[in-house]
């Protein structure tokens, strides 16, 4: 029984422009932004408490552990 040929990878020509991919993002229907900045309104909808789950504290802990023993230590 022949064994079946192995395909070769097929070679792909790089585009000339390789920045065309950067093409501003297509506007979505809604509300315009307003143009000047200082009549936009933030509205802060956050609870005065944000739960805190021990895993979360432990995965902090772990990863900046270090940083945070840096940043509050008492001894200089």
């Amino acid at each position: 029984m022949a064994q079946p040929r192995k395909s070769r990878p097929q070679c792909v020509a790089a585009p000339d422009d390789l920045y065309d991919y950067a093409r501003p993002p297509a506007r979505r229907p809604g509300r315009p932004t307003p143009e000047d900045p200082t009549i936009w309104t933030v509205k802060d909808d956050w609870r005065e408490v944000a739960p805190v789950t021990e895993a979360e504290i432990e995965v902090f802990e772990a990863w900046f552990g270090d940083l945070f023993d840096e940043l509050f230590s008492t001894r200089h």
